[in-house]
């Protein structure tokens, strides 16, 4: 899927006169646009190139998004807050981290010398035909090969009938580099007329053949063999997996090996002699030498079958065999095909036989070897399952253990896999390393940081191991490029991994552990990177199970894994141990459930090296056996065994603690499971009982297995046990159990000579993952021992008795509690025998707890089979024990419970990480007693449920809770300024006077009014001196709802920067840090590193404060002082923990219940409702404290404050502002959006209100709607896309459970606004009044107070706040009120202890609109905010108006004075004087069609003109945004008009009239109406300085000044870029209202009313063809004079010679004649 190419072409639209040519073409493949971050490019130029000529470069670029969604991915748009600044292109390009801008076009060279062991690819029928018919053998094969790259194939020529094609061909690609494709595709096919299928497929992913660092190497390959894998060789006319071959699945059968290169050459595109096409190209190439790809060794292959168990019953009792194959040596059924033309032998220098030929020898026909008669052995001996139990077989080898051998020859390439083999182990050391940490954090055990540590350092060291190691062989034969650069690369990555392992290490502290664990995983992922070598050399190892001379199931292994090497860092991981191989059922058969199923598990060993370094084969087998030889006669020492016979074997007991899974896959369609476990051990399986209806047992059984025989040596089994499999399946009624999951243990050893006691037995009980394919599938909770028979009863009693003792010892023993095994005479099958518990020193220790539930109600039940949910019904259940709801009667009329709390006990360990997860389970009672069921939901951790008593000494625990949960991070949550001042008597004083050396992080507005209006006072008198303030406080009348919203959003523009800014400053810090400390710090300065951190983290905090103060301060100055209110730029819910302060939503899910914390990912159509409740668990008996509490309702248990959930009828107010980034709904690449509104069985349509062409439409309304809670509680908002014909189309919508606001503690039913006050924009809008609202808190959270004290004071529990007190009403009296102290209060309420949280402020929210067709991805944003009120109150007063604002109607009247200075453009004709016809143009911008221009001022010679010329621009005008609004149909069949907002912006230009050419352009100035530089007083002033300096100049705005008169300059741009002077313009500017304007109407130009007088132009601008002569005497007198003079001059000169010419001839002839 990630190859597929991704092509954007930028096309000519077809029109008659051309056909629709291409411009340009970008291409990238899936994949890139996947690993990019987010899965997304978002608003990126995607650069175009013309593929038919490479030479001509860029040729535009196109912005797009792509985005590339994978099941269950949520693709979040980055939040654009204006999209009005120029796109900067070059910074914004579409390509991935990492890739120039500037990418080149090169030449990919793909060479494909020849390939050898390919398979037959036609029946034998065929040839034998062919046959007859001609008469001569044929290889049955005609290959060529197919390469893919970039969306383009190229083929070589086809060999016909060659098993072993040699074709010496390149492949020339042209592409664009670094390429946005990753793999290439090379693929050898079989060419047919019928069916042209593929033999094998290789992809070859670029980054791995080349480096883009500094020091990197352009992509370069071989010349390698790469080995291709596929079906089986076996040739049939349909194969079924013929997928494999294509390159899909895992290939289950070595198909042939291809020897390439790949080169990559960049283009000179400057060059001539270079192709400009793109086309693929095929050219020849000369052949390649032998020893190119290495010397040819012998290897030899020895495997040993020591068990064979788990067969699956429906291969059935045929004789079974396994046979193991190394490319195509070994294959016996189906293997070589060998070449028709026998080779003759070359005998190279000093080589041994040529490869080819050697194919030859590889059939198991006797041949004479060097060493003895040497056979392969590639399989064993058949032999007959027996019976395990009901569901496997096993093959009986016992002592003797069937081996193999196979000797093959290669090209000697180990080095390559000797350093892979190298990476693979350090990774695999650090990954378990890391694992671990995990575990210590997961399972909050001490000091992980420890062993982190301790994991860098042995990362650090292997690092520098590698260096060494990997540097040798460095000549060997067959060394290619990429060899030695990636050597290369790899030693420096791995020195600098080494080195950053180091650093890291010195910076790992108790609470960086979690932020470096991160940064080690990507060492990690690095390793795993560099350690897959991409030059092939010997090809995997297959294992086949042949039953009936049938394959059946396989295992692969890669040869790397079990290659031999002297040096043990270098050997493979595999490589001469025993080890579990599991085979599986080959392609797609092995994928979904049928793959789940073990084919058959082997104990295998395995051993591959070079024949030389034979003698060691065997050392690896557990030790006690004899070998048992086929040949009898010579050379016995060298032939290799056929057969083991073990003599040695040991007893053993295993013992298998079965105590419970958790979590399993529910297999029923009643949401449960009957699960039950089978254990297999070696030869032996027993059954745990079913357990019905659950998903997590506790089965608490012990499993025994008496007389385990084991063979091998005592020692090497205590140390290494095989590994036992449990499987887990559900029991049905009728039919075969189903397979639920599977895991793996190993068992703890103890031999006869060792003490069962601490530090290992008794062994502890552990989780291990089940898994069902390749998904998770729950825990198991077990223990496992192996026994060496004898052992001693007694000791063993002894050891779990004190364990036991020590863990809890008031526990009576009960029947349980007999530690030592009942006496087992009889059979202990659980079919049959008594079931054993598990003993008590490894069974948990368990407390009763009680678990409290409170039922709230259900919500969005979807049908089930169709039906409708009527009565439904929550159960609940936890470790076996559990407790039903009460039945809703009526779903439809109430959906909430009627009983609201109940609580079961249940007995749980005490151990919290061994508590079962608690199962939600809805069920549908239906007629006679029928249930059926809705849908479940598991809680992973019941740690959040926990209750545990408030702390009465901390009197602030809230606080410190909160600080406990990291909620420190000051930005987001912002705390309002308060210092506390502590007081004698233990009360806190919290004043709200916010001093200026106090961070401001989400400004917050002084509360003291009085200072305010001082500062007002003092503005006014000053005006009345006379003194011109710049800037003035705006009207109080002027500021509306949208003042106060624009300046909220610039606030958090603000501190979105100053946290960028933060971030990026710390991360500098941290590189700087590092990088300081890989450059090797010497040992003394290290103290002096570790005190750093701390001191660091205060300067930042204080810099910052210092710099945002300095910018606040600066900034904020020419500010006026509006209130503000909060945006949030996302959902409320993720500001406050989704409202489940008490009462949580549970998704139920159809089918299997997710877990919530591992998969975010929730598919949607899984939910099937969702359950509102609480939990609540706590340990027996509770403290009295609690239950002795005043007003304590013992049937409410914990929920003591929880509301009733009778219904409540609420009035909903919906605010909706605006919205954001819609998607385009229409052809034009605009929407018409409007919005809906449903809740419930109401909606409301806005329809007629649509905004026409935009994506992002203010809507600025507010929508009043009544429900009762809880039927109709989920509000949507959707907006739709108006459409004049055909229905509306659905944009996005947005959810918001309004039930969950409303009963939240955090009081999101009104935001409380940052200050109180009666009248203006800012007036308070909730009905209850902030002191209301305070005593009301007060008296549920049973607080002292509040108590209001002189002094603006007022004290709450043992808080004293201050603030000021007094209020000024619109005929501005002031009056005493407590509201602001009240309001303060409610405003720091988080710091009130033991009932504090943070109440919802006066916010706007920002919501993502998502549409269900297009999952996951976001459509758009809205802002909105939503009120809610009570109807059993007062009702609140009308909604705040934030209608948009309505521009006003202004004229600008424009008088055109003079100009000075223009640049003369013109040469007269006959005089060639320079001068100009010069004439002004202005317009309003976004208003160009109403252009008005001056008239003419002809032939001025020295720039200056007169004009007294009037141009009136009328327009509309939004104060509060300075914008000018325009509304205008966008096309002629545009249904109506488009709304744009444009800065007011005047242009004057400058022309020089033509009349038979065009006008020519002079110069022009752009002046914004709200700052332009004032005019100067006179002509010689103005200066070009106007323009390049106009921040620095004091500037003016039109709306204040009214009229302004000046001298302005006209600039344009010279050659060089660069402005010039071309002239300045005297002009006033008058601007008035429309009701101004009418009043007093003016003319346009010089007209009436109010005409401008004429201007006084000079005489010297006289036409020639109106004074001929006068002109004709002028030219000749003054400017031609001496021109004429000289022209008769010269006129004369040839009169002379050409009369000289002319009679010449005759003359010389009479002289000569002498006449």
């Amino acid at each position: 899927m990630f190859d597929k190419i991704l092509k954007i072409s930028v096309i000519h639209s077809k029109n008659l006169l051309r056909s629709g040519t291409l411009v340009g073409t970008f291409k990238l493949d899936v994949g890139t646009v996947y690993s990019q971050p987010e899965h997304q490019f978002h608003h990126k130029w995607a650069m175009l190139s013309d593929p038919n000529d490479i030479t001509a470069g860029c040729k535009g670029y196109v912005k797009c998004d792509i985005a590339v969604v994978g099941k269950g991915d949520n693709i979040k748009t980055p939040h654009k807050a204006s999209e009005t600044e120029e796109d900067d292109i070059e910074g914004n390009l579409l390509l991935p981290e990492g890739v120039p801008s500037e990418r080149q076009w090169a030449r990919f060279y793909v060479k494909i010398y020849r390939a050898e062991g390919l398979p037959k690819m036609n029946t034998s029928i065929m040839a034998n035909v062919k046959k007859a018919f001609i008469g001569e053998n044929r290889d049955l094969v005609d290959p060529y090969v197919l390469v893919q790259f970039a969306g383009q194939k190229g083929k070589t020529s086809v060999q016909k009938s060659s098993y072993e094609p040699i074709w010496n061909e390149q492949i020339v690609f042209t592409e664009m580099f670094p390429p946005l494709c990753r793999r290439l595709k090379v693929q050898i096919r079989d060419s047919d007329k019928v069916n042209d299928v593929a033999i094998g497929t290789h992809f070859i992913d670029l980054r791995k053949i080349a480096n883009d660092g500094d020091k990197g190497f352009l992509p370069t390959m071989g010349p390698a063999w790469v080995n291709m894998y596929g079906s089986t060789r076996n040739y049939t006319l349909m194969d079924e997996h013929q997928d494999l071959n294509e390159g899909l699945g895992e290939g289950v059968s070595f198909r042939a090996r291809l020897l390439i290169s790949i080169t990559v050459e960049i283009l000179d595109t400057t060059s001539a002699d270079i192709m400009s096409s793109t086309e693929v190209q095929m050219e020849p190439v000369s052949n390649i030498s032998e020893s190119a790809t290495g010397r040819i060794e012998e290897f030899f292959l020895f495997g040993t079958f020591l068990e064979a168990t788990m067969i699956d019953r429906k291969i059935g009792d045929k004789p079974t065999s396994f046979e193991v194959t190394i490319g195509n040596y070994g294959n016996q059924i189906d293997g070589v095909s060998k070449p028709t033309s026998a080779k003759k032998k070359k005998e190279g220098g000093g080589e041994s036989e040529e490869e080819e030929a050697e194919l030859i020898h590889n059939s198991s026909d006797e041949e004479a070897e060097d060493d003895g008669d040497l056979t392969s052995v590639p399989s064993t001996p058949p032999m007959k399952p027996v019976i395990t139990d009901r569901n496997y077989f096993h093959l009986p080898y016992f002592e003797k253990k069937p081996c193999i051998y196979i000797k093959s020859w290669w090209q000697d390439q180990r080095r390559r896999l000797y350093n892979s083999n190298i990476m693979d182990k350090i990774a695999d050391k650090l990954e378990e390393g890391l694992n671990d940490v995990q575990e210590i954090i997961k399972t909050e055990k001490a000091y992980p940081e420890r062993r982190l540590r301790g994991v860098l350092e042995e990362l650090s060291t292997s690092c520098s191991r590698f260096v060494t190691l990997a540097n040798k062989d460095q000549n060997q034969a067959g060394r290619t490029k990429l060899d030695r650069e990636r050597l290369k690369s790899c030693m420096r990555e791995m020195e600098s991994m080494g080195q950053q392992a180091k650093t890291i290490r010195s910076q790992v502290k108790r609470n960086t552990v979690r932020d470096k664990l991160k940064l080690v995983f990507n060492f990690l992922q690095r390793l795993r990177f560099l350690a897959d070598e991409p030059q092939h050399s010997i090809p995997d190892v297959f294992i086949w199970m042949i039953s009936n001379n049938k394959r059946i199931a396989y295992a692969r292994i890669p040869s790397k894994d079990i290659l031999y090497s002297i040096v043990d860092e270098e050997m493979g991981k595999d490589c001469g141990k025993v080890k579990a191989v599991f085979l599986r059922l080959p392609g797609k058969k092995g994928f979904g459930p049928a793959g789940w199923t073990v084919q058959a598990k082997l104990e295998m060993y395995l051993w591959l090296g070079l024949n030389k370094q034979r003698k060691d084969f065997l050392s690896g087998l557990p030790c006690g056996f004899e070998e048992n030889k086929a040949a009898k006669g010579i050379g016995i020492q060298a032939v290799p065994p056929i057969c083991l016979v073990y003599n040695m074997k040991q007893v053993f007991q295993l013992r298998a603690h079965m105590y419970q899974a958790r979590s399993l896959f529910a297999a029923d369609n009643s949401g449960l499971s009957d699960p039950f476990a089978r254990v297999f051990f070696s030869t032996h399986s027993q059954v745990t009982e079913v357990l019905s209806e659950t998903l997590c047992p506790t089965w608490d059984q012990l499993l025994v297995f008496d007389n385990v025989e084991l063979y091998g040596e005592a020692s090497e089994l205590r140390d290494d046990p095989p590994i036992i499999v449990i499987e887990l399946y559900d029991q049905d009624n009728v039919g075969k159990a189903e397979f639920i999951g599977r895991t793996f243990a190993k068992p703890l050893t103890k031999m006869v000579d060792e003490h069962y006691g601490p530090p290992r037995f008794p062994p502890q009980l552990e989780y291990y993952q089940i898994y069902r394919g390749n998904c998770t599938a729950g825990d198991l909770l077990a223990a496992f021992e192996l026994l060496q028979i004898p052992y001693d009863d007694e000791e063993i009693r002894r050891a779990l008795i004190a364990v036991h003792d020590f863990a809890v010892p008031q526990i009576k023993i009960g029947p349980a509690g007999q530690a030592a095994l009942p006496s087992i005479d009889g059979p202990t099958d659980s079919d049959r025998g008594p079931i054993l518990p598990v003993p008590l020193g490894i069974r948990p220790v368990l407390s009763r707890y009680r678990i409290e539930v409170l039922f709230w109600g259900l919500r969005d039940l979807k049908r089930v089979n169709l039906a409708q949910v009527d009565k439904p019904r929550v159960d609940i259940e936890c470790a076996g024990k559990g407790v039903q709801s009460a039945l809703i009667q009526n779903y439809k009329k109430n959906p909430n419970f009627s009983t609201l709390v109940k609580w079961f006990e249940v007995d749980l360990p005490e151990n919290e990480l061994l508590h079962p997860p608690l199962n939600i389970r809805v069920v549908d009672c239906r007629a006679f007693g029928r249930y059926t069921l809705v849908g479940s939901h598991a809680v992973t951790s019941l740690r959040k449920f926990l209750y545990s008593l408030p702390d009465k000494t901390v009197n602030n625990w809230a606080h410190t809770a909160r600080l406990a949960n990291g909620y420190t991070n000051g930005m987001s949550h912002s705390r309002p300024n308060s210092h506390p001042i502590s007081h004698s008597s233990g009360d806190i004083v919290v004043n709200m006077d916010p001093e200026p050396n106090i961070k401001k992080i989400d400004t917050v507005v002084k509360l003291d009014t009085t200072e305010d209006e001082k500062e007002k006072e003092k503005k006014k008198k000053k005006k009345k001196k006379g003194d011109e303030v710049e800037e003035e406080e705006p009207d109080e009348s002027m500021l509306d709802w949208w003042s106060k919203y624009f300046t909220s959003i610039d606030t958090m523009m603000e501190n979105l920067r100053a946290q960028e800014a933060a971030l990026a400053e710390a991360e500098e810090r941290e590189d700087l840090e590092i990088a300081a400390e890989s450059a090797e710090i010497k040992a003394d300065d290290f103290p002096m590193k570790g005190t750093k951190p701390k001191e660091k983290s205060k300067d930042k905090k204080s810099s910052k404060d210092k710099k945002k103060n300095q910018d606040g301060t600066e900034k904020r100055s020419p500010k006026p002082k509006v209130e503000e209110l909060m945006v949030y730029n996302k959902e409320l819910e993720s500001e406050f923990d989704n409202f489940e302060d008490w009462l949580h939503t549970f998704n139920l899910y159809r089918g299997k219940a997710g877990d919530d914390d591992d998969h975010h990912v929730v598919d949607d159509d899984r939910i099937v409702g969702r359950f509102k409740g609480s939990l609540c668990m706590y340990k027996l008996p509770l403290s009295d404290e609690v239950t002795r509490e005043a007003g304590f309702d013992p049937n409410m248990g914990m929920f003591q404050s929880v509301p009733h959930n009778d219904p409540i009828s609420v009035l909903i107010r919906i605010y909706i502002i605006r919205a954001t980034d819609l998607h385009p709904a229409d052809i034009n690449g605009k929407a018409d959006p409007y919005i809906v509104i449903r809740l419930g069985k109401s909606e409301i349509r806005d329809k007629e209100n649509y905004i026409s062409k935009q994506l992002n439409p203010v809507f600025g309304k507010s929508f009043d709607i009544e429900a009762t809670f809880p039927m109709e509680s989920m509000l949507t908002v959707a907006v739709y896309d108006w459409d004049l014909v055909g229905t509306d189309d659905l944009i996005g919508e947005t959810k918001i459970d309004l039930e969950n606001r409303y009963y939240s503690k955090h009081r999101a039913t009104c935001g409380i606004a940052s200050n109180y006050s009666v009248h203006g924009y800012n007036v308070w809008r909730d009905p209850q009044k902030p002191t209301q609202i305070l005593a009301k808190l007060c008296k549920e959270g049973k607080l002292d107070g509040p108590h209001y004290g002189p002094g603006g004071r007022v004290k709450v529990a043992n808080r004293i706040f201050l603030g000021p007190t007094e209020i000024e009403d619109e005929s501005g009296l002031k009056k005493q009120t407590e509201e602001h102290l009240a309001l303060t209060v409610l405003r720091c309420w988080e710091e009130i202890p033991r009932v504090g949280c943070k109440l919802v402020p006066e916010h706007v929210e920002t919501r993502p609109l998502l549409n269900p067709d297009k999952p996951g991805i976001e459509q758009g944003r809205i802002e909105m905010w939503v009120d809610m009120f009570p109807m059993h109150v007062p009702a609140p007063g009308p909604a705040i108006d934030i209608s948009p604002r309505k521009p006003k109607r202004y004229e600008l009247r424009v008088i055109i004075w003079n100009t000075d200075e223009v640049i003369l453009e013109d040469d007269d004709y006959f005089t060639g004087e320079k001068s100009s016809d010069i004439f002004v143009r202005g317009w309003l911008k976004g208003q160009q069609e109403d252009k008005q221009d001056t008239d003419v001022h002809y032939h001025s010679l020295t720039g200056e003109g007169n004009f007294n010329w009037r141009f009136v621009f009328p327009f509309d005008y939004l104060m509060a945004e300075e914008k000018i609004v325009i509304s205008k149909k966008e096309s002629m069949f545009s249904w109506d008009e488009t709304e744009y907002k444009i800065p007011a912006r005047l242009t004057l230009q400058v022309w020089d009239a033509d009349h038979f050419s065009a006008d020519d352009f002079l110069g022009a100035i752009e002046l914004d109406l709200n700052k332009f530089p004032r005019g100067a007083k006179t002509a010689k002033q103005c200066s070009l300085n106007m323009v390049l300096k106009e921040q620095e100049l004091p500037t003016i705005s039109i709306f204040k000044q009214k009229r302004v008169k000046g001298w302005w300059p006209f600039v344009a741009r010279d050659e060089n870029d660069e402005f010039e002077l071309t002239g300045k313009v005297e002009a006033e500017l008058h601007l008035l209202t429309a009701e101004e304007a009418e009043k007093s109407p003016v003319g346009l130009g010089r007209s009436d009313p109010e005409p401008l007088e004429k201007p006084n132009r000079p005489d010297t601008t006289f036409l020639w063809f109106l004074s001929p002569l006068k002109a004709i005497r002028y030219l000749i007198c003054n400017r031609y004079k001496w021109l004429i003079i000289k022209i008769v001059l010269a006129l004369l000169l040839l009169i002379m010679v050409g009369l000289f010419l002319y009679s010449m001839p005759g003359y010389l002839v009479k002289k000569l004649l002498g006449a």
